[in-house]
């Protein structure tokens, strides 16, 4: 239960927290934001006291668990906290230096490390978490691809900016196509790796045939998100159900 608390509240009012205090110009100008589906689109004003909200609502796990886990724990938390202040704010701020802004989202496979901490479980095989950290990858890049004009307009560089639209569609596409053969090749996961090689076909059709370079309308991307946040449930749902990414 605690576990739940602190990924699914507490967490998250820090990782998404500190992405809207640092991206309030960004935000300002993208007409996908201010919704629960991609993310708020709010003033310095209205996150005034931001800051202490998410220290009020964070430490206490930390000093919760880390009683609970001991010192192992900590330095996971700790470590978790860090990556985002790193990837948000100055002198560092990752998520605007391409291509890094991409690898630090492995930062999110630690949430699996925490729950293997916290529930004295085994191990991922490195091959999971190999699998994880790409996901992760490919989830970054279609938000940038959304977001290349208002970046653009607010000065934001990111590696979507960078490469264009159709680079970074075919980036994404090899990801999927990655992701795919490793699931079949290390798991056997047929299920996973068809999901994954229609999705890149998809992605293909995207980039060849439908959209090439044009930016989507804002109908568009209400409708991916709705189509991606379906199939990644249901995709939790056939790891779960299999149990096929612990089976390398």
């Amino acid at each position: 239960m605690g576990g739940s608390l602190l990924c699914y509240f507490s967490f998250k009012l820090l990782v998404y927290g500190l992405n809207d205090y640092k991206d309030v110009k960004a935000d300002a100008v993208n007409k996908r934001k201010g919704n629960f589906l991609f993310g708020a689109s709010a003033t310095n004003e209205q996150l005034e006291g931001l800051l202490l909200n998410i220290a009020l609502v964070v430490f206490p796990f930390i000093f919760w668990f880390t009683y609970t886990s001991g010192l192992t724990m900590f330095l996971l938390l700790v470590f978790m906290v860090l990556i985002n202040i790193i990837y948000n704010f100055e002198p560092f701020r990752i998520k605007e230096r391409p291509p890094f802004e991409i690898f630090i989202q492995i930062g999110y496979v630690t949430t699996a490390l925490f729950s293997i901490q916290l529930n004295e479980l085994p191990q991922l095989p490195w091959q999971t978490l190999i699998y994880l950290a790409l996901f992760a990858f490919q989830a970054h890049i279609a938000g940038e691809i959304m977001d290349i004009e208002p970046d653009m307009q607010a000065g934001k560089k990111t590696t979507a900016g960078i490469l264009g639209r159709k680079k970074s569609k075919i980036l994404m596409t090899c990801i999927v196509l990655l992701e795919a053969f490793l699931v079949w090749f290390w798991f056997k996961d047929m299920v996973l790796a068809l999901f994954l090689g229609l999705f890149a076909f998809w992605l293909v059709l995207d980039v060849l045939v439908f959209f090439k370079g044009k930016p989507y309308t804002l109908t568009q991307m209400k409708l991916f998100g709705y189509a991606i946040n379906i199939s990644a449930i249901l995709s939790m749902i056939w790891v779960l159900y299999s149990g096929k990414l612990l089976l390398p």
